[in-house]
């Protein structure tokens, strides 16, 4: 059956067609015979009908893809669609922050609820921002402290040494600081901090082991899809391929294992369809993604697998049951 998709996402001048993961996941939908619309989060909007749900529209246009570097899609004319009657399924795909417009729309798209699926569930993204979502795993990862109050953090290096401080809400690897054991700029760190962000940031001691690789992996559904070790570039000691890592073809530990089993069921149940975890050294999870996971390019070339396929196949599922 044809479904009508709209992907919600930046604008499509700007990706780089080589990893993209929406890139990827339209041209894969295309390839169904599946129409596709793109949208900027910007134009999205609600205006009361009389329904519960009230009108949720935005200006959309119809595109075609194609792997054609610089000249990799094509447009038509940009015109207001309705969410709920004209389309089957929304990708919430916009790269984060996760800030007040992320969740605002986000809010937004939960009122589609029964007549359009959303994909990742808005209301369980805004229930599991991924630096908090993952403290309900807190048995499989680091030793972890959330605060902005300088002398707990200050307590907690003292116990543990060489410590990483990241911001809450961040996403790809931006403003992920080192500091070692002697703590010599954790003051003035924690004031750049606690100026920039109103809310706690993430404390956790320094894992060597993020020198042989963070991980990577994806499941779809609930159902492990593949992974990739990305492993830090020189002279960095984040993984993240946006800060210049690069990636190797990997499989899973039995610790990774574990994780995946723990938390499928929940991520299922949840309509998280598609989420990427990261751990370190085989064992220790820091974050679960689930706003706009990325990494499915690399995964597929290394592994001869289609994850787009198998999300499209969740994706048709989850509407068949509607």
């Amino acid at each position: 059956m044809s479904l009508r998709i709209a992907v919600q996402m930046d604008p499509l001048e700007t990706i780089k067609i080589a990893g993209d993961s929406s890139f990827a996941l339209m041209e894969a939908a295309q390839a169904r015979g599946h129409s596709v619309f793109h949208y900027d989060v910007g134009s999205l909007a609600w205006e009361s009908d009389g329904s519960p749900g009230g009108r949720i529209t935005a200006h959309a246009a119809p595109v075609r893809v194609q792997r054609v570097e610089g000249d990799h899609f094509s447009a038509g004319e940009r015109r207001r669609i309705d969410l709920a009657r004209d389309i089957d399924a929304v990708l919430m795909r916009q790269d984060p922050p996760f800030d007040l417009g992320y969740i605002s729309a986000a809010f937004l798209l939960d009122r589609l609820k029964g007549t359009t699926l959303v994909v990742n569930d808005p209301r369980e993204v805004v229930n599991a921002p991924e630096k908090m979502f993952v403290l309900d795993y807190a048995r499989y990862m680091p030793p972890t402290m959330i605060a902005r109050r300088l002398e707990d953090v200050r307590a907690f290096q003292e116990k543990h040494g060489a410590v990483v401080v990241k911001p809450l809400h961040g996403n790809g690897g931006k403003a992920i600081f080192k500091l070692d054991a002697d703590g010599t700029n954790l003051s003035a760190l924690f004031e750049v901090f606690n100026q920039t962000w109103p809310e706690p940031h993430m404390v956790q001691p320094f894992l060597p082991e993020v020198a042989e690789g963070d991980k990577r992996i994806v499941l779809v559904d609930g159902e492990f899809a593949g992974a990739i070790n990305r492993k830090p570039g020189e002279g960095e000691f984040r993984s993240n391929l946006a800060q210049g890592g690069f990636a190797e073809a990997a499989g899973l530990t039995a610790r990774e294992e574990e994780i995946c089993a723990a938390m499928g069921p929940e991520l299922k149940r949840r309509g998280l369809v598609f989420v990427g975890i990261d751990v370190i050294g085989g064992k220790w999870l820091t974050e679960i993604n689930v706003t706009s996971p990325t990494g499915i390019m690399a995964i597929d070339r290394f592994n001869g697998t289609d994850t787009p396929a198998a999300l499209w196949d969740a994706i048709e599922r989850r509407h068949a049951a509607m």
